[in-house]
């Protein structure tokens, strides 16, 4: 009797998911980690389209995978790297330190691109292009050199490197450099693509020249072959839910592409004829045959060490900012990504097996809709002009206590007021009042809901909420700003540096943190997932998986329902 309660408490220690493993430990490791991550994928809309969807893409997903309907983001600031990185290190921005696509450089003065790093500059003088680079974040860099040294959890990626007896090969590919070296970690290689040259390219972190298959690639004439054509829908009009918001007054016009299908990329001389392409769904066909590429050549799934590839798709992303989730655009823009994952899990069939595959989606974020198009049904939604900040009463209340308003922001970084410490410091304000009086009045401005000064969340001087949590998930002391914005729901910044975009992300809210996730792989019990999960979950869930240690910073969950 004492044996057998010794063994039922030993039991009754264990996880859950470790209880019967026994024959799972002895099974084979995948010879192949698929991490695809598609950006601005917000959680309905698979759902939404897969009517519409053909086989072999999603769908071969949703018919083999644990596919959780209620994934979200549980951290405040819902952008691109910030997403990325917690997928690929389970932990928040907090830990790993990606608080934003950009955060201010107090000691500079300047900006700072996320995974900008002067050491390793970009091979072949591949940089951004001043003149026509349309993304504001990496316009914003002060450095074209790229490296994941500003990640400070170790990644799932990583992991893999560290755990893994042998030598796995890891890569990440994206049309993004923030989509690509995040998730390949610090052991990994990345590669994605420079619209200033119209190639695939990485920087001297990784390499010191191109393997000769990348020449080879970037020499074929796969980026030209788009020259002279034109985006067109794929399927019969009658057969898409907003065929009537072609043309919708709300959509950004962009200069020589238009609000009507189909959309010309114009001739390759055109100084934005790249741009064009990753506002379509070039931009992941590219990524994709690029990365099929990659996998023959670097022999990806050949013997019993289990690599890693990494795609993340960008052109959801591109697409809902300029059009909007709810538009004619981002309807066929999705039913093309469909096609183009059905393409590369038929390569990754034929070159590795899926059989010997670990298949996993998610996404860094979901979408705001557009404010014309809410405004159209009756929901209020509105942009938020921050020069308004010294205009109204509550500039004047500021300028009455401090002889200053807009003055004392030295920047704003999305979602962070950084304060302007030198002219602080000349007025011998204190900082800490300075920021929650400016928190007091920002407040009171129309389509702020709540603005959080640092040392408020550093005291715990703010009340415990899901939102006040989501804020200090954000929170790093070095990184974050001074007062953290939080916009009222259907409200955000359009304007960057002249560029108006329709649609947006990044708050806290549901729309933007809602993202699916789905497990594919030998064991898994397809299955459809109601229950809220967390997007922290997914690293350790997939370490679990593969039996080794979840990544250094790592505070999700591991769910049980994807393991065998």
């Amino acid at each position: 009797m004492v044996g057998s309660c010794s063994k039922l408490a030993i039991l009754c220690a264990l996880p859950a998911w470790m209880v019967g493993t026994s024959a799972f430990a002895d099974e084979p490791l995948p010879r192949l980690v698929l991490q695809i991550t598609v950006d601005q994928l917000r959680g309905d809309l698979i759902d939404r389209n897969l009517k519409h969807f053909g086989e072999g893409g999603f769908r071969y997903l949703l018919e083999n995978g644990a596919y959780f309907t209620d994934a979200h983001h549980r951290h405040a600031n819902t952008e691109t790297i910030v997403g990325h990185t917690t997928l690929a290190t389970g932990t928040d921005p907090a830990i790993h330190g990606m608080v934003a696509n950009l955060w201010f450089d107090r000691a500079t003065g300047t900006p700072y691109y996320n995974v900008q790093d002067p050491n390793y500059p970009l091979l072949a003088q591949s940089g951004v292009d001043q003149s026509t680079e349309i993304d504001p974040t990496q316009r914003a860099a002060t450095s074209d050199g790229r490296s994941p040294n500003a990640i400070l959890s170790s990644t799932l990626s990583d992991e893999i490197t560290i755990g893994i007896a042998g030598k796995p090969k890891i890569f990440g590919v994206s049309v993004k450099d923030r989509g690509a070296i995040s998730m390949a970690g610090h052991t990994g290689t990345a590669y994605w693509f420079s619209k200033s040259v119209g190639s695939f390219v990485t920087s001297s972190y990784y390499m010191d020249t191109y393997p000769d298959w990348v020449n080879a690639w970037n020499g074929a004439g796969h980026v030209d072959a788009y020259a002279d054509t034109e985006w067109t829908l794929k399927d019969t009009p009658t057969t898409y839910r907003f065929l009537e918001m072609d043309d919708a007054e709300w959509e950004t016009d962009f200069p020589g592409y238009g609000r009507v299908f189909p959309h010309p990329f114009g001739p390759r001389a055109n100084k934005y004829y790249t741009t064009l392409l990753t506002l379509s769904p070039a931009g992941d066909e590219l990524t994709a045959a690029f990365a099929k590429t990659l996998l023959d050549n670097e022999t990806l799934g050949q013997d019993e060490v289990t690599d890693y590839l990494a795609v993340s798709f960008s052109s959801t992303d591109y697409v809902g900012h300029i059009f909007g989730p709810s538009s004619l655009e981002a309807e066929d823009n999705l039913r093309r990504l469909d096609r183009t994952i059905a393409g590369l899990l038929a390569h990754v069939d034929q070159a590795v097996g899926l059989e010997n595959t670990f298949v996993v989606l998610a996404a860094d974020h979901g979408a705001a809709e557009v404010p014309g198009y809410l405004n159209s049904l009756g929901i209020p939604a509105s942009y938020f002009n921050f020069d308004n900040v010294d205009t109204g009463p509550a500039a004047e209340a500021l300028k009455s206590e401090f002889g200053v308003a807009r003055e004392l922001i030295a920047n704003f970084s999305q979602p962070y007021v950084y304060l302007d410490d030198k002219l602080i410091a000349e007025k011998g304000l204190e900082k800490a009042v300075v920021s929650r009086r400016l928190a007091d009045e920002l407040r009171k401005m129309p389509g702020i809901a709540y603005a959080i000064s640092s040392d408020d969340l550093r005291s715990g001087r703010v009340a415990k909420t899901p939102l006040s949590d989501a804020v200090l998930a954000n929170f790093h002391s070095e990184r974050s700003g001074d007062v953290y914005i939080v916009f009222e729901p259907h409200w955000f910044v359009g304007d960057f540096d002249g560029l108006t975009v329709a649609s947006h992300h990044g708050s806290p809210w549901t729309y933007d943190t809602h993202v699916p996730m789905i497990f594919s792989g030998p064991g898994i019990t397809p299955k459809r997932i109601a229950r809220r999960v967390e997007t922290v979950d997914l690293a350790p869930t997939m370490a679990a998986y593969l039996r080794i240690k979840a990544p250094s910073g790592s505070l999700g969950k591991v769910l049980q329902e994807v393991l065998p």
